[in-house]
């Protein structure tokens, strides 16, 4: 973060002539409002300073130094292409301002979203227009905010801008945005997204919950991924790995020993961290020597605590758990087993960050993996509040009971559910819904849409079938769901099942993941596997939630409305 000096904040006060009545300087995250020829207010880094308060210069120097480096929910979002040297292989991505994982985007529960998308993207290898995905934030009345290409918009292109508008009433919690048209997020497009609750019923069991302050170096979001040395659009089906990031950061097979990720506690405190699974492809054992997990939340929602000292966690999906930073003073190693067999290894100091205690010295761990494995299982997460599945307490206890029979086509590379595979349309869902479409029938692509009545209770069941490339990780867009089965497991529960957005499906011959929700929330919504190379092969559907009301219910913007025709318009090149 740059240093801000008293003398630009005494010109920001005293009102050059040529500041606008409000401007933004996009790379400091400076907007301010002046009335009167004086600066009233000025919002920095995502902190809001009012100058009609008392105030003295020198705290407002330290103030504006010390501020969070994440954005508020009101800022610009520059999508460009930089090279990076994120494991030791340098190439260029796909990066949120400039970095990776994009920046931490945050707000307080019952805050509203304005998030100004800016594609400055030049290199057609990775596709030069974009859109961004609000991953667990249901859009309520904004569907069109979704962000999914050829579901609820056409691409943002090069050059453009799109602002994403929205307000995730009464949600609170961990989630992540990335982007949403094709293979791109692989390339390096996602970032962190909280919504803190200043009345969270679990204040009392953390001391600490950061993520992102530049005023203590306790950063309490953990982020997972998988890297790749090649444009995901150049990698042959089915990809595979070249390395696992942990907070943008670690090592590939035979390659350099690049530094590995701190993330640093100070003996005696509680933390609140915020664990996110934002890769393409694997699923993780998360783990970190010496010390236990307590689970509060799964996927935004607050559950139950579970104790544990491991988690398993699918693409799409997050976790909160609090650690007590109670062991002696020293480094420990956090560790990410993916389940991707080339990756399988802590040579190299692969799928490996450390845990650091002030006091410890600058050096690498010694701690070996603990001898017994306590691994959460779903089934044990149960909801700190309206934790009842909807519907009747039995199977099929539901208005519409929805079986998705999933195959692959080993000539074909490509994936299908109930005989449908799923190709993006040439012209959006929900733009064919407000476009005079009335039934599934009647939408694109054939076979691929669902049309769920209102306010009706839905069970979908989901066993893995013929589907390669397993567990499949199924992320349902605009809601979060009861799993009443889960995989693995052969017991329905009706009265407390977990409650989260994406659910691992199994690969067992008996599995049969079976999840529920009710459609209060007009608008066309995806369905997918959130292993983004098997969504690039179709393992998806759209789930169309009362048509009759959708249009009325997400009244969308005149930018919206230009999205089409500008990326229509574009020579493929430039796509």
């Amino acid at each position: 973060m740059p240093a801000v000096s008293q003398e630009l904040l005494r010109s920001l006060h005293a009102g050059t002539q040529w500041f606008p009545a409000i401007r933004r300087f996009r790379t400091m995250h400076v907007s301010f409002t002046r009335s009167s020829g004086h600066l009233e207010e000025l919002s920095l880094f995502g902190i809001v300073y009012n100058f009609r308060a008392p105030t003295t210069w020198k705290h407002m120097a330290y103030a504006a130094v010390s501020a969070s480096s994440s954005l508020g929910p009101v800022t610009d979002l520059h999508i460009v292409n930089k090279w990076t040297n994120l494991d030791g292989f340098g190439r260029y991505g796909v990066l949120a301002e400039g970095q990776f994982p994009g920046p931490l985007i945050t707000s307080q529960k019952g805050q509203g979203f304005q998030i100004n998308v800016i594609d400055e993207l030049t290199n057609a290898t990775m596709l030069k227009s974009t859109s961004i995905h609000w991953h667990g934030l249901f859009q309520h009345g904004t569907n069109w905010a979704d962000g999914v290409s050829f579901v609820t918009q056409c691409p943002i292109t090069t050059g453009d801008s799109f602002l994403y508008e929205f307000n995730p009433t009464g949600q609170a919690g961990t989630y992540w945005y990335h982007s949403h048209l094709s293979t791109q997020y692989c390339d390096g497009l996602r970032g962190p997204l909280v919504i803190y609750d200043p009345n969270d019923p679990y204040k009392n069991l953390y001391d600490v919950d950061n993520g992102g302050s530049c005023n203590s170096v306790e950063d309490t979001i953990i982020t997972l991924a998988d890297w790749y040395h090649e444009a995901g659009l150049n990698i042959p089906f089915p990809p595979a790995a070249d390395s696992t990031l942990i907070n943008g950061q670690g090592r590939y097979i035979n390659g350099p020993a690049t530094p590995l990720s701190v993330i640093t506690v100070q003996h005696g405190k509680r933390y609140r961290m915020r664990l996110i699974n934002m890769a393409c492809d694997p699923n993780y054992i998360f783990s970190i020597d010496n010390h236990d997990m307590t689970i509060i939340e799964a996927d935004g929602v607050n559950h139950d605590p579970v104790d544990v000292n491991a988690v398993q966690i699918f693409v799409g999906q997050r976790y909160s758990f609090i650690l007590d930073a109670t062991q002696p003073v020293g480094n420990y190693w956090i560790r990410a087993f993916p389940d991707q067999a080339s990756l399988q290894t802590y040579n190299n100091s692969m799928n490996l960050a450390i845990l650091r205690y002030v006091g410890a010295p600058n050096e690498d761990p010694t701690t070996e993996q603990q001898s017994q494995q306590n691994l959460l299982q779903e089934t044990d997460l149960h909801p700190l509040v309206n934790p009842a599945a909807p519907g009747k307490p039995y199977l099929g206890g539901a208005d519409m009971v929805i079986p998705l029979n999933l195959t692959f086509d080993l000539d074909l590379l490509t994936f299908f559910i109930n005989n449908a595979t799923f190709t993006p349309p040439n012209v959006p869902v929900l733009l064919q819904i407000l476009s005079g479409a009335k039934s599934a029938q009647e939408l694109l692509p054939p076979g691929s849409v669902y049309s769920l009545p209102k306010n009706a209770v839905i069970e979908i069941i989901i066993p893995p079938g013929n589907a390669p490339g397993g567990p499949h990780p199924f992320h349902l867009h605009g809601h979060t769901f009861s799993v009443i089965r889960s995989a693995g497991s052969s017991t329905y529960n009706y009265v407390n099942p977990p409650q989260r957005d994406v659910v691992s499906i199994g690969t067992g011959v008996n599995d049969s993941v079976t999840i529920r929700f009710t459609t209060d929330n007009p608008g066309p919504w995806f369905l997918h596997c959130h292993i983004d190379w098997h969504l690039q092969a179709g393992l998806a559907v759209v789930m169309a939630e009362d048509i009759a009301d959708i249009k009325s219910a997400n009244p969308v913007p005149q930018a919206w409305n230009e999205l089409c025709p500008k990326y229509n318009a574009l020579d493929p090149g430039d796509k």
